[in-house]
């Protein structure tokens, strides 16, 4: 797969505790990612935050958070992100999802050449 130039980034912003059918909601996200062939996702776990309900997550020894802020990042064609995010959004019951354009310089796996010009 190759991604050059404009692309779109999608960021998922969700809790640690946050699942989907049994399973934690950033690895049910990552799993669909993958099957429905996107480029790729990460997963980020934050140190501390807050969302909607405000109440601050922390890793913080005094006030320890079970439930830390959690950040996928997705970038691929906007096509292809946006025919997710049905998917995505009813996955995501709470939290917010944005996106933005990207611009995209390099995506090849370790190792591979970039192509001649």
């Amino acid at each position: 797969m190759r991604i050059e130039g404009t692309g779109l980034l999608a960021r998922i912003y969700i809790g640690e505790s946050d699942t989907w059918h049994g399973r934690p909601l950033y690895e049910a996200i990552v799993h669909l990612l993958r099957e429905r062939g996107l480029a790729g996702a990460t997963v980020l776990r934050g140190i501390e935050g807050f969302g909607a309900k405000q109440h601050l997550h922390t890793t913080r020894i005094l006030r320890l958070s079970e439930d830390l802020p959690v950040l996928i990042e997705i970038v691929d064609a906007e096509d292809r992100i946006r025919a997710i995010l049905p998917e995505l959004d009813e996955m995501v019951t709470g939290g917010m999802i944005t996106l933005e354009p990207v611009e995209v310089i390099a995506y090849r796996a370790a190792g591979e050449r970039p192509p001649s010009s």
